[in-house]
């Protein structure tokens, strides 16, 4: 899809428009394991506090006026892996946390799931063909994005069912599971137990978005 629309558009602003893409791309600091907006907030803090102020931040990447010199990169890399984050070097790695982020995000954001599926969602992100994506992610994780996916929606099911303000019927509706029988399938066949059952659990044990 992202290559269909390019092709819709003038050669001259296509090539006007990769170059400067290109331009910008040298100026992105990719970051790994930023999966909320309290990451985007902390990592903004390490910046400004070493005089720098990025253009923006969003979750995975920093994007600055012009490229840090090679010491106060150096400087702000370690104080990033203080706070558990890690600057991103490699190109495949880099599109790998991308996914990673694509994935959260649509799993996080139902209202996205109203305009699209989740495979044009990724490539409008990463701006790529999903078959590529798709192939790389799991050369590079030993999963598919689809087992991925479903246990990112089913961490964020487990999340629901803790907080206990909403039943497991207004959760299947939340996250636009068809039905509630859907739901209970899904989550059973992820967890061994159904949805009431880890309700009732005392301890109900959640894993970090960036180590699932």
């Amino acid at each position: 899809m992202f290559t269909t629309r390019l092709n819709r558009l003038s050669p001259t602003f296509v090539v006007a428009l990769q170059e400067s893409s290109a331009i910008m791309k040298k100026n992105n600091i990719y970051i790994k394991n930023m999966v909320c907006r309290r990451c985007i907030l902390t990592v903004s803090n390490i910046f400004k506090g070493n005089g720098v102020t990025p253009l923006s931040i969003e979750l995975g990447i920093v994007v600055l006026s012009e490229p840090l010199p090679k010491e106060k990169k150096d400087l702000i890399r370690c104080q990033l892996e203080e706070y558990g984050f890690k600057v991103i070097d490699d190109k495949r790695k880099r599109t790998i946390e991308q996914i990673r982020i694509g994935v959260i995000e649509f799993v996080r954001h139902p209202e996205h799931q109203e305009k699209m599926n989740l495979s044009d969602y990724l490539q409008e992100k990463c701006r790529k063909e999903y078959s590529a994506l798709s192939k790389l992610f799991t050369e590079m994780k030993g999963i598919s994005i689809e087992r991925y996916y479903l246990a990112q929606k089913i961490e964020l099911v487990k999340e629901l069912l803790a907080y206990d303000e909403l039943t497991v019927s207004e959760i299947a509706d939340k996250l636009h599971y068809s039905s509630v029988a859907h739901l209970s399938t899904q989550f059973k066949s992820q967890t061994g137990l159904s949805p009431t059952q880890f309700k009732q659990m005392k301890e109900r044990k959640l894993s970090p978005l960036d180590e699932i």
